[in-house]
């Protein structure tokens, strides 16, 4: 990869996030734990970590704001409008995988 410098790189960065989380705005047939059984995160983890990057830079953001931040709307909607209940399957494979959550 070239040379970037670090401001470059830092918007580089953003810009990918804001694209991930607009991809999964829009995928909303994709559960979460679809995404943790694939991928080890899903929308949670990426509230959670923004959360955890506001925190380090000492920004006030709860976790309702941040998991708004990822689902682009108050997270009890999303899952009233998108979630569904996890299948056997989907539970089994989660329990067998390794690594947290």
């Amino acid at each position: 990869m070239a040379e970037i410098d670090q401001a470059t790189q830092t918007e580089l960065e953003a810009a990918v996030f804001r694209r991930l989380v607009s991809h999964l705005r829009n995928r909303t047939d994709v559960q979460n734990i679809d995404l943790m059984n694939l991928a080890g995160f899903c929308r949670n983890c990426l509230s959670n970590w923004l959360k955890d990057a506001a925190d380090e830079k000492g920004i006030a953001l709860t976790k309702d704001e941040s998991r708004e931040a990822v689902y682009g709307m108050p997270y009890e909607t999303w899952k009233a409008q998108h979630q569904t209940e996890a299948s056997p399957a989907q539970q089994a494979a989660f329990s067998t995988r390794e690594g947290g959550h």
